[in-house]
């Protein structure tokens, strides 16, 4: 895992994740061809699906590398390892993290698999956010923590919590996770950096293409603009 400098990842907080599937996809060589053979299996879904939602948008984006895990929530019969492994997976992190949780219960989001305890343990481990596939309880207190949460639902209550595995291969809002992936999540959702691209390369794509998308702004601004200024300007 390439692990990005501190510089490297306040950078990608300057930008948001719609920029940066921009420059991710861009790094991996663009969409390709429309039909034909070449077509089939090409398309860059390297971000969450509109079932995952940013419970909380006015914390702004949030930048970490993924501690994976599953659980369940009602299932008593689940076999499960300590809690403890998983918090202290996140406390033995050097660098920021956001937890990619996944509720495997047979009823899944059924009941809350995240809520302000769990918020307020992650953040003094250390966490920077969570983005959970299940449900998200106690948003208010979560709100008062100031910590980031990404959910596909709202419910009160839960049954018994188990922690099945940790650091494991995930999906969670149609999103593939690895361990140890960078992400960034805003009120969107979530782009992540697959393994293999350099973050460098990626942050510098996704400032080029903030820098295009601003003058392209301006040029619709100004006064006259047309469509021949518009193909005049090589945009």
């Amino acid at each position: 895992m390439q692990i990005a400098t501190n510089e490297l990842l306040d950078g990608f907080k300057e930008l948001d994740s719609a920029t940066v599937f921009n420059a991710v996809n861009q790094s991996l060589g663009g969409w390709k061809p429309s039909s034909g053979a070449d077509a089939l299996g090409n398309q860059p879904d390297y971000y969450t699906g509109p079932e995952m939602r940013c419970m909380l948008p006015e914390l702004g984006c949030v930048v970490g590398y993924a501690l994976t895990a599953e659980l369940t929530t009602n299932d008593p019969d689940s076999e499960g390892i300590p809690w403890d492994d998983y918090y202290q997976a996140i406390e033995d992190y050097e660098f920021p993290v956001i937890g990619v949780i996944k509720d495997v219960d047979s009823r899944p989001g059924r009941g809350a698999c995240f809520g302000d305890g769990m918020a307020a343990r992650h953040l003094s481990f250390g966490a920077v956010g969570a983005m959970v596939e299940g449900s998200i309880r106690d948003l208010a207190g979560i709100r008062s923590l100031g910590f980031p949460v990404w959910g596909t639902g709202l419910v009160p209550g839960h049954g018994v919590f188990t922690m099945l595995r940790i650091n494991v291969p995930v999906t969670v809002g149609s999103l593939r996770v690895l361990p140890g992936e960078l992400l960034i999540a805003d009120e969107d959702g979530c782009t992540r950096i697959p393994r293999g691209l350099d973050a460098a390369e990626v942050l510098k794509a996704a400032q080029e293409i903030t820098e295009r998308e601003r003058k392209a702004r301006a040029l619709f601004s100004e006064p006259g603009f047309n469509m021949a200024k518009w193909k005049a300007s090589g945009n």
